[in-house]
């Protein structure tokens, strides 16, 4: 099992990025997936969650109305569109899944909101 993040970066406040996360090793469409974020200092906190058929998707309240998650089962990718972007939304964001019994994770992407 792998997943593979990528987009973060550096951004202004009220920016946009979408994050991705390839997912391989395992059967993707099958699988529910989330994004999950850890700042400095804090622990690390679910932000959005998508069912397998990508028919339902919740959100962390901090984010409703500002991220939007997919999935493409046919490329095996799940995203994060991420729009409005404040200073509190600066975190490493991780793509998650809960394979085999076995928690999953990236390695994680940088996402820094500046002034």
């Amino acid at each position: 099992v792998q997943l593979v993040e990528s987009g973060g970066g550096l951004v202004r406040p009220g920016g946009s990025l979408r994050l991705s996360c390839a997912a391989s090793g395992f059967t993707f469409s099958s699988y529910a997936m989330s994004w999950y974020r850890q700042a400095p200092g804090k622990e690390r906190e679910l932000v959005a969650s998508i069912t397998s058929t990508g028919g339902s998707t919740d959100y962390a309240d901090s984010v409703k109305g500002r991220f939007t998650i997919s999935r493409d089962n046919a490329k095996n990718m799940v995203l994060l569109q991420m729009n409005s972007l404040n200073h509190e939304d600066t975190a490493v964001y991780y793509c998650y899944a809960r394979v085999r019994d076995l928690n999953r994770w990236g390695q994680g992407t940088q996402v820094t909101v500046f002034s």
